[in-house]
């Protein structure tokens, strides 16, 4: 099987990340059919300790966080993250090199006869099934390993990890996972797992009521930032920001003053929980200090999250995909960029809640470029420059990602950026072309040797 038979062979899977998924319930997603997978493959799972991350907004940057924090601290790490940028690849990692792609095609042709042996499994069953075996057969210290989908029924969620994180929950997925914050709540504590430490970002009242209710129940210490940790952004630049984080009760080892290269004011609150999962680490693994956590915390890298590719004139993507994020955006480009204007260029997944991001983002556009990425859930431009009339602002539509660029390019002039947002597969075709442009050294995309195929 060559590479690009792998990706076909997984992708003609049950692929929930390509169609509208009808309901989360354990008809569709089924643990034991993880659980019988693995099984085939001798548990690959429970040969090495993990980090579980879940969450709405944040959860892939902190878990990029405390995989770097690891490596500082001198271990071999595994990470597992989805969706991916630019390549499959990316989806698992050790010390953050994409799996080869040889490697990932042998590892799919030897599990084939198990998977072909497991009706109904999904491509991301699959695909994490590979990430433990991989980082089993690679001998990993640690893995961190992001929640797909919610928490319960994700097919991560069959470990038993030295400490569970959840990020700030916000309303997303809701057809799948609830339409209230308690019902996300609720999925999302599904990985919390008995007597394991949990530490969770700030939450709306309700939502933490819930995680607090299921911590309790499972016997799980609990740790909330911005209540028993704390944390403040003390400067900012393009090149990144400083944030001061101290435990409340009492002083702490990890007190002290990170830099982070990333930004965003959302950063603040997940390097706090970033630190704050690494203190609770520490205190059963002795490779984890504040000198581990300072380094990590300073080269750790997790493209395309309020991503400036220029300077000036400010050219930023970022992966924002409800209202939520997109008001988190927004309130980061007043402090990072408080006097530019923008040309938006819009895209979203069909399935998402586009006017409420919409209503977030338009106030703060000076021209609009609705357009759709390659993935076959993407929005129909017309549709959008019809939801952006119904907001109040008119829209002017692009055939693809690399024709709005352009157009958005020639439009610039004194005190406009370009913002792209709106999904991470919009921000990944941008990038794309825009490395294109500035000659940057991208990982080798899946398709780029041969017509690229949805």
């Amino acid at each position: 099987m060559k590479y690009h038979d792998a990706l076909r062979y997984l992708y003609g899977l049950v692929d929930y990340e390509k169609r509208r998924i009808e309901r989360y319930s354990p008809r569709e997603f089924k643990l034991e059919r993880v659980i019988g997978l693995l099984d085939k493959l001798g548990h690959p799972q429970d040969r090495y300790p993990t980090v579980h991350v879940a969450g709405t907004k944040g959860k892939g940057s902190v878990s990029a966080m405390l995989a770097a924090i690891a490596q500082a601290g001198g271990l071999k790490v595994g990470l597992y993250t989805s969706p991916h940028l630019h390549t499959y690849r990316e989806r698992i990692q050790i010390n953050r090199q994409p799996i080869s792609r040889q490697a990932l095609t042998e590892l799919l042709d030897e599990i084939k006869p198990a998977v072909e042996s497991t009706p109904g499994v999904t491509t991301f069953e699959v695909t994490t099934a590979m990430g433990f075996l991989y980082f089993a057969r690679q001998q990993v210290d640690l893995a961190v390993l992001e929640v797909g989908l919610g928490g319960r029924l994700d097919a991560t969620n069959v470990i038993t990890p030295r400490v569970s994180v959840i990020t700030s929950l916000s309303l997303d997925h809701t057809y799948l996972l609830g339409h209230t914050l308690p019902e996300i709540a609720r999925e999302k504590g599904g990985i919390i797992k008995p007597h394991v430490p949990l530490v969770t970002a700030p939450q709306r009242p309700e939502a933490l009521e819930v995680l607090a209710e299921i911590a309790a129940a499972r016997h799980a210490p609990l740790t909330v930032v911005g209540r028993d940790w704390l944390g403040e952004g003390i400067a900012r630049s393009l090149g990144g920001q400083t944030v001061r984080v101290h435990r409340a009760a009492a002083p702490s080892p990890f007190d002290g003053e990170y830099e982070v290269p990333l930004l965003g004011d959302f950063q603040v609150e997940n390097a706090t929980v970033a630190v704050a999962a690494a203190a609770t680490l520490g205190e059963t693994m002795s490779w984890v200090t504040p000198e581990a956590v300072r380094a990590g915390l300073r080269v750790t890298k997790w493209p395309g999250r309020l991503e400036v590719l220029k300077a000036a004139p400010p050219v930023v993507v970022d992966c924002a995909h409800n209202p939520y994020s997109a008001q988190s955006l927004v309130g980061s480009l007043h402090h990072w960029f408080p006097h530019t204007r923008w040309i938006l260029i819009y895209g979203a997944s069909n399935d998402k809640d586009i006017k409420g991001m919409l209503r977030a983002l338009l106030p703060e556009s000076e021209h609009v470029i609705v357009t759709r990425s390659y993935h076959p859930r993407a929005a129909a431009p017309y549709v959008l420059a019809d939801l952006c009339a119904e907001v109040g602002h008119g829209a002017e539509i692009a055939v693809d990602p690399r024709r709005a660029l352009t157009q958005a390019c020639q439009q610039l002039k004194p005190g406009l950026g370009i913002l792209v947002t709106g999904s991470i597969f919009l921000v990944s075709d941008v990038r794309e072309a825009w490395a294109k442009q500035a000659n940057w050294d991208l990982p080798q995309g899946d398709w780029e040797d041969e017509q690229w195929q949805p």
